[in-house]
């Protein structure tokens, strides 16, 4: 039984190729060419002759650092699914983000930081940094967020921007750029400036940094030029598909204990999905309420 089912096997793919062979022999040269090609069209992703982040020139007239900002430029070119939340999801986040940096005085470009580090969603990392702008809870708290068991700051969009421009201009004030502030954001300062003085140099582009931190600038240049021209890298988002920012709401203070958030939802007319959509920042399903007044969104029907 298993050589007749051996047997018939190679019978049926020797009938099976004599087919094929048969087939291709009566397409034309332009049929094979058609096959054997893919329906699609990809280009290299063209770069400025001028790049600034901050006001402060990138010198792309090496070819390291142009190449360096040529893969980020592809990676999130290319990374479709990737790019196309981060265009939508800017539309609701950036107007907030672009007025606190304004009035605390850092440059508008510092908004594709929060991108670099958390593509704007509430998001943890392996090491335990959180919230739009990944910060530590030892540094979120040095910067004036309340972290605890029921609330976490580091999720407050308002709150963590504004922490996070202040940490940012202590950074450009200790390392003395814009681009030194972004890549100590990203690896610590701690460790940064002693990578620095290691190895003699207080400039960034000739600085040998690991994989991330070394990548980190270029990523949040890649984002600034396809995430403020879209359509010149090929993303078509209608402004009606963009997610619209969250703001239909009222703002009633909290000054006392909060049972049960739920029960403060239903009083409220509202689910206790939606007030915690509008307030990430609340994360159990109390709150206790010492000292402090709280903010609290509440969305209008």
């Amino acid at each position: 039984m298993n050589k007749f089912l051996s047997y018939s096997f190679f019978i049926a793919l020797f009938l099976l190729g004599a087919f094929l062979f048969i087939s291709s022999s009566d397409l034309s040269d332009e049929d094979h060419a058609e096959i054997h090609s893919l329906p699609q069209v990809i280009r290299s992703v063209p770069i400025a002759d001028y790049v600034d982040l901050g006001g402060e020139r990138i010198p792309i007239e090496r070819h390291d650092v142009k190449e360096r900002l040529d893969r980020e430029l592809m990676v999130n070119s290319y990374w479709h699914s990737n790019t196309i939340q981060n265009i939508k999801m800017a539309h609701r986040f950036f107007p907030t983000i672009e007025r606190i940096l304004a009035e605390e005085g850092v440059p508008d470009d510092f908004k594709y930081l929060a991108v670099a580090e958390s593509d704007l969603r509430l998001k943890t990392s392996y090491a335990g940094a959180k919230g739009y702008w990944q910060f530590m809870k030892a540094a979120g708290k040095q910067y004036g967020l309340e972290i605890n068991d029921e609330v976490d700051e580091r999720y407050h969009i308002e709150r963590s921007t504004r922490a996070a421009a202040k940490y940012i201009k202590y950074l450009k004030n200790r390392f003395g750029s814009w681009t030194n502030a972004a890549a100590s954001y990203n690896m610590g300062p701690t460790r940064y400036n002693k990578l620095s003085k290691a190895q003699g140099s207080s400039n960034y582009f000739d600085l040998n940094l690991n994989d991330e931190t070394s990548r980190y600038v270029f990523r949040i240049l890649a984002f600034k030029y396809i995430l403020s021209d879209p359509e010149k890298y090929g993303f078509i988002i209608h402004e009606d598909e963009k997610y619209q920012p969250l703001d239909n709401f009222y703002v009633e203070t909290v000054d006392q204990s909060v049972a049960s958030w739920s029960t403060f939802a239903k009083e409220r007319g509202i689910s206790y999905r939606d007030l915690k959509v509008y307030n990430p920042w609340l994360i159990d399903s109390k709150l206790t309420v010492i000292k402090n007044t709280y903010q609290v969104k509440i969305p209008r029907n």
